[in-house]
């Protein structure tokens, strides 16, 4: 399994220079080691946008899970659902048959739109906003594997304690209602509205993984909370003036402590999972931001490479 994944390590360095991601090729994340049953340790995997897979041997859970990825022209035909050969896909090459839970970050279709299929196929519940409620309601998952999250309200699941605070979505003005009946695809994209939009704290064994979906922030809500790492949307960040990109890194990553900064959510995420992850404008922008800003501060930077299985807490 470590061969393959170093494998496919290699593959997707080798093929991104074109995309975009050679000048960060040395911050790529390295291969955890092989598990040893029964050792309890954490490992994270990323497959695209902001949807990432924690694991411990025993339990694990997922944000977002979403797989389906519809192209630019399944979007302008005007209806999208999920795919539910690339749902199946995806999570065979995660190596994932069962999922205490998954947790969309918010609701608008590049988080949400496959959890509750995702859910069906590995037995999860579905935690997060009223709006992801009505999603997983409209894909006829029972109740009873549901949870609407309320702000600040932590959940545990095995050794997970999960903790939801109140969050932003990068202000662009799409979709920033809320789903307020079960909806049923196939949709209009817009149709997936924002609903509640949450920061993530994920505590596991004494360390804490911050996840942000996209790069907005509630200035204050992290006052006296901490973290060791945090994954960190930045789709958009580099078009921000300074101002904006100076409140992003305060609120998040100064105010947490953390010691190091993974970003996320920085793919196309209309291309398919079948290639490997290609940025989406804007990333060199987001980037030479975030580098540079850990940099001052001491903070280290690392870029996940999707599929790969890595111990988040690696050198600290």
């Amino acid at each position: 399994m470590k061969l393959i994944a170093c494998l496919i390590l290699s593959l997707a360095l080798a093929s991104t220079a074109a995309a975009g991601l050679d000048d960060y090729k040395d911050l790529a994340m390295p291969a955890a080691p092989a598990r040893t049953p029964g050792d309890g340790k954490l490992t994270v995997t990323f497959a695209g946008v902001a949807t990432l897979l924690f694991d411990d041997g025993e339990t694990a859970i997922m944000t977002d899970g979403f797989f389906s990825r519809p192209n630019s022209g399944i979007m302008n035909r005007g209806a999208i659902s999920p795919d539910d050969k690339e749902i199946t896909r995806a999570l065979q090459h995660l190596g994932v048959s069962k999922l205490a839970v998954v947790i969309p970050v918010h609701s608008h279709f590049d988080h949400a739109m496959d959890t509750a299929i995702v859910a069906q196929k590995t037995g999860a519940v579905v935690a997060g906003s009223e709006s992801t409620a009505n999603i997983a309601r409209g894909a006829g998952l029972p109740e009873s594997r549901i949870r609407v999250a309320a702000i600040g309200e932590t959940m545990k699941f095995g050794r997970f304690n999960v903790t939801f605070l109140h969050s932003a979505h990068l202000p662009i003005g799409y979709a920033p209602g809320t789903i307020d009946a079960p909806l049923r695809p196939p949709v209009k994209a817009s149709d997936y509205q924002q609903g509640e939009a949450y920061t993530l704290l994920i505590e596991h064994g004494g360390k804490t993984i911050l996840v942000q979906g996209s790069a907005g922030f509630v200035p204050g809500e992290l006052a006296g909370r901490k973290a060791d790492v945090a994954y960190l949307g930045i789709g958009g960040l580099g078009s921000r003036d300074e101002a904006y990109k100076e409140g992003y890194w305060r609120e998040l990553v100064t105010a947490s402590g953390a010691k190091r900064v993974v970003p996320i959510h920085w793919d196309n995420f209309y291309k398919s999972l079948d290639e490997p992850l290609a940025p989406a404008e804007g990333f060199d922008r987001s980037m030479q931001y975030i580098v540079a800003r850990a940099k001052q501060d001491g903070v280290d930077v690392r870029l996940p490479v999707a599929w790969v299985t890595v111990d988040p807490f690696f050198g600290l």
